[in-house]
């Protein structure tokens, strides 16, 4: 199955139907009057969030989409039939946008959601309205009106509770393989994640939440370079980061590996850099007891980290369970205090600056892509940010 988070298609509303110019004759009826009636409404596009999709790969191959008009009024104060509405169905999660001015139209958090994307026209108005005590037989209509068409660009950002951050090769996929029962691509060199991949933890009985892996974000992934910064947006919802390091990395030391994904995160979205977030040392196993310490106090002291520290190895499942507990506790509580709903607003709101500043960082990183390819450069990679890209596997297993 194709996994497409991010498709433009091109919506029109159904026109109004024109007002009727008409008059009654009949026999023995000679001053009948108008009787022409109005034209219907045109249809309007909606969108609905449908939990039985989860990619937008359809509206790749069928971009534009067409409301019915509404039907012109007839005589004998006949209204003409409205347009009948369009829904389209979306994956739960999907944001809209308007594509010329980049505003953001709706965003379809829960099943069921609709979203109207473009109003059908109204529909003008016969001649009946027109009739007075000076004017019993007036020749004047209304057209009915032109319904809206515009650009919609949908994004689809996944639902997770809890996103993963690292460099490639940090052991993500690793981590999610031994918490889940998701099967992400595993292997001993970087890049092996293209895609994000989901995975339900189940913690006890009756308790659950679910955790996102995406692709590992290098060095200059918010000026254009890898595949991280496309879809760090995946992780915008969710209420929790785990920052994944290697305590025994390829190249470098585990805290500039660290300060790399910060800074990174940082240009992409400051407000998503702000949100909780977790540091997770990896691959322990590795490494004798007494480095372990070592490298672990540099790298806190290199963050200035204050918030909760795990030392872990994915690969042998050690010291798994204890952050899994304190993750469902996290979310727990998170899902609670969203009962409140002053609380609720705040983190809407904080969800709509995460997605304006990612997407902006996004805009920034394909034109400065765009600017290096016309420049001839050879330090950008030419498919960085083709449509192309969007089309790769998805997994979502429990």
């Amino acid at each position: 199955m194709k996994f497409v988070d991010e498709s433009v298609i091109k919506i029109n509303a159904g026109n109004g139907g024109n007002g009727c110019m008409s008059f009654r004759r009949e026999k023995y009826i000679p001053r009948g009057g108008p009787d022409g009636g109005d034209g219907g409404g045109g249809g309007s596009v909606v969108l609905e969030a449908d939990e039985s999709l989860n990619t937008l790969v359809d509206y790749r191959f069928q971009p534009i989409y067409r409301a019915e008009a509404g039907e012109p009024g007839r005589g004998r104060d006949c209204s003409g039939k409205a347009g009948d509405e369009l829904v389209l169905k979306v994956p739960v999660g999907t944001v809209a946008f308007d594509d010329e001015t980049e505003e953001m139209i709706g965003d379809l958090t829960n099943v069921g959601d609709q979203l109207l994307v473009a109003r059908g026209g109204r529909g003008g108005l016969g001649n009946t309205h027109f009739k007075t005590s000076t004017n019993r037989a007036p020749r004047q209509t209304v057209k009915g009106s032109l319904g809206e068409h515009r650009e919609v660009r949908l994004e689809l950002n996944v639902l997770a509770d809890v996103g993963l951050l690292g460099l490639p090769n940090a052991g993500k996929s690793s981590f999610i393989r031994a918490v889940s029962s998701a099967k992400p691509k595993v292997a001993d060199y970087p890049f092996t994640t293209i895609t994000p991949n989901l995975g339900v933890v189940k913690v006890g009985d009756y308790r659950n939440f679910v955790i996102a892996d995406i692709p590992g974000l290098i060095e200059g992934a918010a000026e254009g370079l890898g595949l991280g910064i496309q879809f760090l947006k995946h992780i915008a919802r969710t209420r929790l980061l785990l920052h994944i390091v290697d305590l025994l990395p390829y190249d470098g030391t585990p805290e500039e590996q660290a300060q790399i994904i910060v800074s990174e995160l940082t240009q992409f979205s400051p407000a998503l850099a702000n949100r909780e977030r977790w540091l997770v040392l990896n691959k322990m196993d590795l490494l004798p007891e007494e480095d372990q310490k070592e490298r672990t106090q540099a790298v806190i002291d290199a963050l200035e980290w204050t918030g909760p520290v795990y030392v872990v190895s994915a690969l042998n499942k050690q010291n798994l369970e204890r952050i899994c507990y304190d993750i469902m506790d996290y979310v727990e509580d998170f899902r609670e205090k969203l009962e409140d709903p002053e609380f609720a607003e705040e983190q809407m709101a904080d969800l709509r600056l995460v997605q304006e500043e990612g997407r902006d960082t996004i805009i920034r990183a394909r034109e400065t892509a765009r600017a290096a390819r016309a420049l001839g450069s050879d330090n950008m990679d030419d498919d960085d940010f083709d449509d192309d890209d969007f089309d790769v596997e998805v997994e979502y297993a429990q």
